[in-house]
């Protein structure tokens, strides 16, 4: 009896919950489209749920990704909205079946900001040296922009990373520190403040 119970619960935990079904959602459209409500109407009316959401201005267009999480009916109903409204032709949009993020409890999470005068190839220097230190960026935003007093460009960067809590951080700080200097770029790199 205890090893059938045992079985039960080993089964359970092993099997996604109802609502355990994620789909990333993709969208570009004019901003005067309104992409975030085409697409978070579409969510709620499937019987699913936004579980993130992104949106970010890049030139003339909006981007916006959406998680939608909700039973494997309700994800089905909404794949079939959203190649509904893919068609009608107003969005450009893509989307895949996906599943939740697993915390990463061996990872600290730090912010870095860098400036610098714009030149090609600075944000693949900024991946290459995490990469090549087994450090993974979470979130990332930047831009170029013309500095207020000069009109140089300018390039900014605003980055979240995850640090293995194996590493070593004061020698990281250091060599990240030397790789800006490097580069000339001004950088900081702090614990993130929740």
């Amino acid at each position: 009896m205890k090893q059938a119970a045992k079985q039960i619960s080993s089964d359970r935990t092993s099997r996604p919950g109802a609502n355990d079904n994620y789909l990333l959602v993709s969208v570009f459209a004019d901003p005067q489209q309104s992409p975030l409500f085409a697409v978070s109407k579409r969510v709620t009316d499937c019987g699913c749920n936004v579980a993130e959401a992104r949106v970010a201005a890049l030139g003339a267009e909006l981007s916006v990704q959406v998680l939608a999480q909700g039973s494997w009916d309700a994800i089905a109903k909404l794949e079939n909205a959203l190649a509904k409204l893919d068609r009608d032709g107003e969005l450009r949009l893509s989307h895949h079946r996906t599943s939740a993020r697993q915390p990463q409890s061996n990872q600290l999470p730090y912010v870095v900001e860098v400036i610098a005068a714009d030149r090609p190839g600075i944000l693949s220097q900024l991946a290459e040296f995490f990469a090549g230190h087994n450090i993974s960026i979470e979130q990332l935003n930047s831009t170029r922009y013309n500095a207020m007093q000069t009109g140089a460009d300018m390039f900014s960067a605003q980055i979240t990373i995850g640090i293995p809590n194996t590493m070593h951080l004061a020698a990281l700080r250091d060599d990240f520190l030397e790789f800006c200097d490097g580069l000339n770029l001004d950088a900081i790199m702090d614990p993130m403040k929740f």
